[in-house]
């Protein structure tokens, strides 16, 4: 059993979660499709699917690329593209969710704090009111295949899943809890596996895809990390991913999929 003190890197976490991992198959759907991305901003994206690598290619032409990438779905019609973007230097996480039942998408842009921001204590960004994580998450919207209109993305911020305290089991030694506290923060605590007895609260985000069908996402503030699944309530399935720097080092990085069988333990309903 960890120690409240043994917090270990998300390449030591991807090592704990692997054997037996509930993972879900890769998608061969998207395999010899190309989709055209209108984004709400205005940024028009051409992405080419191959059986293992997605090539990209913005209309202005200053971006374009390719990479391996994972594609998974927990609701028919509506798939979890995962893939990492070198560019300008920078390594992003890129996740989209790419939802052909309305024709729509939300992306989900991630980067990690460089080594000079990891070393600046909580009380320091505290006192300075900035966001004690430095993970960075943005999302955007648009439309697939199809001009941008305002309300064209049925995919919305929700509370649906405040108040919920969830149990998830992502292999048969990794089992976490959820408690979702309010819109923007959220407590976690490891009950089995390489984290156990850890926990903590941090920055959540929530965005309601279809009916029961979740977009969550976490930014961890003592490690370093960008948590990301699709909760599917009526499934009793989450699938997604965890990104972070592989080792001590920040020359590496790590981004490992995660899938749960999950439930919900109980709700607690709050006073208006």
């Amino acid at each position: 059993m960890s120690k409240p003190s043994d917090w270990i890197t998300v390449g030591a976490l991807a090592e704990g979660f692997a054997p037996q991992a509930f993972i879900l198959p890769q998608r061969a759907d998207l395999s010899g499709r190309s989709l055209t991305l209108h984004f709400a901003n205005g940024w028009l994206i051409e992405h080419r699917f191959d059986a293992d690598q997605l090539h990209w290619h913005a209309a202005d032409g200053h971006s374009q690329g390719s990479a391996s990438y994972r594609a998974t779905s927990v609701r028919d019609g509506i798939y979890l593209v995962d893939f990492i973007k070198h560019e300008g230097g920078q390594a992003w996480s890129v996740s989209l969710v790419l939802d052909t039942l309305s024709q729509s998408f939300t992306a989900v842009l991630g980067r990690l704090p460089g080594q000079a921001r990891t070393q600046r204590g909580l009380y320091d960004l505290a006192l300075a009111g900035e966001a004690l994580t430095g993970v960075e998450a943005t999302f955007l919207h648009g439309t697939l295949d199809r001009p941008w209109q305002d309300g064209a993305c049925p995919h919305a911020p929700t509370r649906e899943l405040v108040g919920l305290r969830n149990h998830y089991r992502y292999s048969p030694t990794e089992e976490y809890e959820h408690i979702y506290l309010n819109p923007d923060y959220y407590s976690w605590q490891c009950l089995k596996g390489v984290e156990q007895g850890l926990c903590d609260t941090d920055r959540a985000h929530y965005y309601k895809i279809a009916e029961q069908l979740y977009l969550f996402v976490w930014c961890e503030k003592i490690v370093p990390t960008l948590g990301l699944v699709m909760i599917d309530l009526q499934q009793h399935r989450s699938d997604g991913k965890i990104f972070g720097y592989e080792g001590g080092s920040f020359d590496a990085l790590a981004n490992f999929p995660v899938s749960s069988y999950c439930r919900v333990l109980n709700r607690t309903e709050y006073s208006q």
